[in-house]
Order: structure tokens, then sequence, then C-alpha cells
């Protein structure tokens, strides 16, 4: 009696009983539940996510101390040089005191919305490449930009410099 299937061809009653696949030809791959994963062995280097970029304890006490320094500066000028009348009226009828100079430079300074413009420039600098530096000034001329009417530009610099942080650490070397 012949045997009426070909040879390279299986009936399921040919199949050992755990198997449900069918067999196409191919060679046989485990399947997943079969595979074995160690866990001893490091990732590869492109998939190990760097570190963030972060500051020392005592560069943050260094940005604490700038940043209320420059907003409390900058509160100074905005109600005892620039909004208070009897300054304004004095310096107006051409009084020329030290007072007067720097409010007639920061008034200039916001009206062109420097401030703004620096601490915009500060945080995009920063995003791309974090320093001390940057966020130091780039906190300076933002807590002047937002105290002294450059809210948008300067909330926008704070943002960028927020960004930085998320962003990794350049590498040493």
């Amino acid at each position: 009696m012949t045997d009426p299937t070909p040879p390279d061809h299986h009936s399921a009653n040919d199949q050992p009983s755990g198997d449900a696949h069918a067999s196409s030809g191919a060679e046989d791959v485990a399947p997943a539940e079969q595979l074995v994963f160690t866990d001893n062995l490091p990732p590869p280097p492109f998939t190990r996510p760097l570190p963030a970029y972060r500051i020392s304890a005592q560069q943050v006490q260094w940005l604490i101390v700038v940043g209320f320094v420059a907003t409390g500066y900058a509160l100074y000028l905005r109600y005892f040089a620039i909004e208070y009348s009897p300054v304004g009226l004095a310096c107006g009828a051409g009084l020329r005191t030290w007072l007067c100079t720097t409010r007639e430079l920061i008034t200039a300074l916001f009206r062109q919305s420097v401030f703004g413009i620096v601490a915009l420039i500060c945080g995009a600098l920063f995003v791309i490449r974090p320093s001390l530096v940057l966020l130091t000034l780039g906190l300076i001329a933002a807590s002047f930009g937002i105290v002294l009417y450059n809210i948008g530009l300067s909330g926008l610099a704070v943002g960028l410099m927020f960004l930085g942080f998320a962003r990794p650490a350049r590498a040493i070397g």
C-alpha cells in the first residue's frame, strides 16, 4: 500500500501533541516562551539614557540669592523710581542723580523689550548647552523682565530654562 500524502507534508496525526502550529517547511523557530533572557548583561550603549543636567546644592543656593536680589532690585526700581510720582516729577524737571539716570536707562530698556529678549536668548542657549552662567544671566534678565513689563518673552525664557533641565548633560571629555 502506498501513502497518498507526499513525504514532505505531515498530516494532523503526525504532529506532536503539544505543538499547535503546522510546520511550513522552513526551519523551526523556538516559541517566545522558550527564549531565556538574562539580566546580567548591560544594555547596548546606544540605549542607555544619558543623565539629565543637574546642578549642585551650592549652585542652587547661588541661584536663589541671585534671583531674590535681582527681583528685589527690579521691584525697588519699579515702585520707587519708575512709578513713584515725586521721583518722576523731579527727574522730569531736570534733576540729575543716579536714581534719575537709572530710571531713564531702565525705562529705555524695558520699552525696547531688552530684558525679555536677553532672557529668551539665554534660555534658548541654556536648552542647547546648559551651564550655570547662562542660567544665572537668564534668571537675572527674566526677573527684571517679569517685574518690568516684559512678561511674555521673560515667561517663555523661564519655560525654556526649565526645559533645559530635561535635556541630557553634556559629555565630559
